[in-house]
C-alpha cells in the first residue's frame, strides 16, 4: 500500500481517458465549481473572520491547480501566504506554500521550501506536515539522501505530534514512506539491509537529520524567503 496524501488528490481524470468527452466532464464541473466558490466570496465580503476567508481563497487556489491555471492560481495563493502570515496561521501558510508549488511556476521549489520549514517548525497537524516532506520526497534524485532525510523527519513528526485517534495510521504511511525511499535510495529489500541504511545514514537521530533537512530546504529556498525565518524561529513555543 502507498502512502496517501492527506490534501485532495489533483487527478480528477482516469490517466487511460484521452477523448475530449472524458476530458470535458471533470473540466466543466471544476469550472463551475469555481465560479460558484468567487461568487459566494464576494457576496459573504468581510462577513467572515480572517481564517475563514483564507480558507475560501486556499480553496478558489486549489480549483485554479486543478484547472492547471497555473499563474492564476500561483498569484491567488502567494497572496493568500502573505494573509495567513499577518495572522500567525501557521498551517494555512504551509497549505499556501504547497499551492504555489502545485501551481509549478518559477518560485515553485522556494515555496516548497518555505512551507516545509514551517510545517516542521510550527506544531500542526501531522498529516499536512508528512504531505509536505512527500513532495521533498518526490522532487528528490534516487541517488540523493534529501529523500531519506524527509522521510525519516515525517516519521519523527508522527511521533511527537500525532494524538493516539491517528498515530497507527500516520505511522504507517511514514514508514512506507521511509521504506519506499530505501528501495529507491540504496536496493533495501528486507528488514536487515533496511536496518542497516537507517543506521548507516543516521536516521535514528533527529539532532543530526533534521540539521540536514534544514540544509535541504536551504537548497529548495535559496535567498528567497518569503518572511523572517529568524524572526520567527525566536517566538517559537516548545514542542
Amino acid at each position: 500500500m502507498s502512502y496517501r496524501t492527506p490534501l485532495t488528490p489533483l487527478t480528477l481524470v482516469d490517466p487511460g481517458a484521452d477523448s475530449d468527452e472524458d476530458l470535458a466532464a471533470p473540466t466543466a464541473a471544476l469550472e463551475a465549481r469555481l465560479e460558484a466558490l468567487r461568487e459566494r466570496r464576494r457576496d459573504i465580503g468581510a462577513k467572515v473572520d480572517e481564517r475563514r476567508a483564507v480558507e475560501l481563497a486556499l480553496d478558489e487556489a486549489a480549483l485554479l491547480v486543478q484547472l492547471e491555471r497555473g499563474d492564476e492560481a500561483r498569484r491567488l495563493a502567494r497572496d493568500t501566504f502573505d494573509r495567513a502570515m499577518d495572522a500567525s496561521s501557521y498551517d494555512q501558510a504551509v497549505r499556501a506554500c504547497e499551492l504555489v508549488f502545485l501551481a509549478d511556476r518559477e518560485d515553485a521549489l522556494a515555496a516548497l521550501g518555505q512551507g516545509v520549514w514551517l510545517a516542521v517548525t510550527f506544531p500542526m497537524d501531522p498529516e499536512l506536515t508528512l504531505a509536505m516532506l512527500r513532495h521533498v520526497v518526490d522532487e528528490t534524485p534516487d541517488d540523493a539522501d534529501g529523500a531519506a532525510v524527509a522521510a525519516a523527519a515525517g516519521a519523527y513528526v508522527v511521533d511527537l505530534r500525532a494524538d493516539d485517534g491517528k498515530h497507527a495510521d500516520l505511522s504507517f504511511f511514514a514508514m512506507q514512506m521511509l521504506g519506499e525511499v530505501a528501495r529507491r535510495h540504496a536496493g533495501v529489500d528486507d528488514q536487515a539491509a533496511f536496518d542497516a541504511w537507517v543506521e548507516r545514514l543516521e536516521l535514528t537521530e533527529p539532532e543530526k537529520f533534521l540539521v540536514r533537512l534544514r540544509n535541504v530546504v536551504d537548497v529548495l529556498v535559496q535567498d528567497d524567503w518569503w518572511f523572517d525565518r529568524e524572526g520567527l524561529a525566536r517566538e517559537l513555543p516548545i514542542q
